[in-house]
């Protein structure tokens, strides 16, 4: 990966299961880029299985600056959570939830037993989803008259900017990106034209 780059689940996993000496493993990853979306998906599980032991999880939101959270959800400390955060560190995911549900099967399997069958369900879940490279993406607001549009429009042509949003009203408002390492080309490229103005926009 380059220094613009990361990776994350294009979409929700399959749900895979895993056995262990009785116990039921049920593996689930989702995309995710806000711990409101990592509640709803939390939420979601937790109706599908209301009769399990344990939903035990992690998670890692964050493209540049990155902060995460493991939860045992009452199993052991760090047998549980940690192994399932371990492999999302090992699949270089970012954006991502992975949720592991454990229906207890009449057999104890230590703390060297959990920390490998969630692990294990957390490797299948990432496995049984799609993984997809993404750019991070520096934004730009671009203020200017209408007289300038032309100007504007060949510019973000030429520099193959996304456009993002557009407000024509007295005056325009566009709000275009591109990917951080050529962000420094962005203001310069609209110099020649004073009376735009380029504001860019906090990132994440």
């Amino acid at each position: 990966m380059t220094n613009d780059t990361y990776k994350t689940l294009e979409s929700p996993g399959s749900e895979v299961l895993f056995k262990e000496k009785g116990s039921k493993f049920f593996g689930y990853a989702f995309p995710v880029t806000s711990e409101d979306e990592v509640r709803e998906c939390l939420d979601t599980i937790k109706a599908q299985h209301h009769s399990a032991r344990h939903w035990c999880y992690a998670w890692q939101l964050g493209t540049e600056k990155q902060r995460h959270r493991a939860n045992d959800d009452g199993e052991p400390s760090n047998s549980a959570g940690m192994p399932i955060y371990g492999q999302i560190q090992s699949f270089e995911l970012t954006n991502v939830l992975v949720i592991v549900v454990r229906y207890f099967g009449g057999t104890k399997l230590g703390v060297g037993g959990l920390i490998q069958a969630y692990k294990t369900a957390a490797q299948m879940a990432l496995e049984a989803s799609a993984v997809e490279e993404r750019t991070i993406d520096t934004e730009f607001l671009l203020e200017f008259q209408y007289k300038d549009m032309s100007h504007v429009m060949r510019v973000i042509k030429e520099r193959n900017l996304n456009l993002l949003n557009q407000e024509m009203g007295m005056d325009c408002r566009i709000t275009v990106s591109t990917r951080k390492s050529e962000a420094h080309l962005v203001i310069p490229a609209f110099e020649p034209y004073y009376e735009v103005k380029v504001t860019p926009a906090d990132q994440d």
